[in-house]
């Protein structure tokens, strides 16, 4: 392990609320000892890592239907209409897929299309030039993502001011809002869970479809599209290959480790924390993490249980140095400590994770290598020499335990 750039980012504050609990001890106080106990204690990870954390998700569902609705061939757009969820109350979104230009490409699934910034020509043709099909939802359909700063941005008393103040106050009464909502309103899932939801949607589409490698499905997804990806991968093991990016606190970085760092451009930022994602976000998580706020050194969990339910499946943790609300050293911490269950179960070379310089977003770079990573895993391409570098000085272990030794 060694340093991504000499002094990339200097820490100025650390505040380690507690240390990380330990993946290996039962809840009822019993020690891991064997791999093939993974399976039990990984139903009692996804209990608090999942189920606490963003809700009980909503069940798979009654029906799936596929409708063309524009065919570009391969390299080009390929749209498709999927109604789903329950007779009762159907959902209806919108799933886009740039074919790659090989037969039973992998793909890429994503539900940032509502960012739109960064769907460019080229980021588009970097997956589909290397033959790797890329799909991508508007998340939003399936339930609305509005932040009291959305609103503030709004001309006051403006008809479109007052429609935003209403969908916002209809999403913090009933927790989540939209269509999945609707379909599912006895369960508790956030906003998040929702989106994740979608994912999984996904991939049964494209079975129906036929031109995809099923045991090449990729999740990904940005900043709160991070977090998305990152719960749809511990819910949905049919991703091979799970890549949250910059997924920030709620996602990969961690609830109990807080910094302030001065970034590579002269600037003094802060990470984010459980309270700022409840005061602007309060339809994200589960209703039961707010009881952590302030308290988050008493949680049962922490990101480094959420990444180890990709386990024993690829996962690729995608950070920048200078995106210092996303946490950069929690990221790393927690990806460590996933790191012993990855070992635990005889699989550390399918952890992977790197740092670019820079800040919060999903750029070309991110995307140059995901592709290295897919094709490191469906082709046996080398890894190049970007990856297992850190931007900062590095701090000692937020937590105290290892892998038992199997017996």
């Amino acid at each position: 392990m060694s340093e991504l750039f000499e002094n990339t980012i200097e820490i100025t504050e650390y505040e380690l609320k507690g240390k990380l609990p330990n993946p290996f001890i039962f809840d009822d106080g019993r020690e891991m000892k064997n791999p093939s106990e993974w399976a039990e204690r990984r139903k009692e990870i996804y209990k608090s890592a999942v189920e606490l954390q963003y809700g009980k998700l909503p069940p798979e569902p009654e029906f799936l239907e596929v409708e063309p609705l524009y065919l570009g061939g391969v390299g080009s757009n390929n749209s498709y209409r999927i109604t789903t969820g329950t007779k009762k109350n159907p959902i209806v979104f919108t799933m886009y897929v740039f074919k790659g230009a090989k037969e039973n490409a992998p793909a890429v699934i994503s539900g940032d299309l509502c960012f739109g910034y960064h769907y460019t020509n080229d980021f588009i043709k970097t997956f589909t030039d290397n033959g790797v099909s890329f799909v991508t939802f508007n998340r939003t359909e399936l339930a609305p993502d509005i932040a009291g700063y959305n609103i503030n941005q709004l001309v006051k008393g403006s008809r479109e001011r007052e429609l935003a103040e209403d969908i916002y106050k209809g999403l913090c009464e009933v927790n989540c809002g939209g269509q999945v909502k609707a379909a599912y309103p006895e369960y508790d899932f956030g906003t998040i869970g929702a989106w994740a939801w979608g994912y999984s949607r996904c991939v049964d589409a494209l079975e129906i479809l036929g031109y995809t490698n099923m045991k090449a499905i990729v999740f990904t997804g940005h900043s709160r599209g991070g977090k998305t990806a990152a719960l749809a991968g511990a819910a949905d093991e049919r991703a091979a290959i799970v890549n949250p990016n910059a997924s920030c606190c709620g996602g990969y970085s961690c609830y109990r480790i807080n910094i302030a760092a001065k970034t590579e451009f002269g600037t003094i930022e802060k990470s984010e924390d459980l309270r700022h994602i409840f005061n602007i976000f309060p339809t994200w998580m589960g209703p039961g993490m707010r009881e952590y706020i302030g308290n988050e050194k008493n949680l049962p969990f922490d990101a480094h249980y959420l990444k180890a339910l990709v386990a024993p499946r690829v996962l690729f943790v995608s950070e920048a140095a200078s995106d210092i609300m996303a946490d950069p050293v929690g990221s790393w911490q927690t990806t460590l400590a996933a790191g012993e269950v990855y070992k635990f179960l005889g699989c550390e070379e399918n952890l992977i994770w790197y740092y670019r310089k820079g800040k919060h977003s999903q750029n070309l770079e991110d995307i140059t290598q995901l592709i290295n990573v897919i094709k490191h895993v469906t082709e046996g391409e080398a890894l190049n020499d970007k990856y297992f570098k850190i931007p900062f000085k590095a701090m000692p272990l937020a937590y105290d335990w290892k892998c038992p030794d199997i017996k």
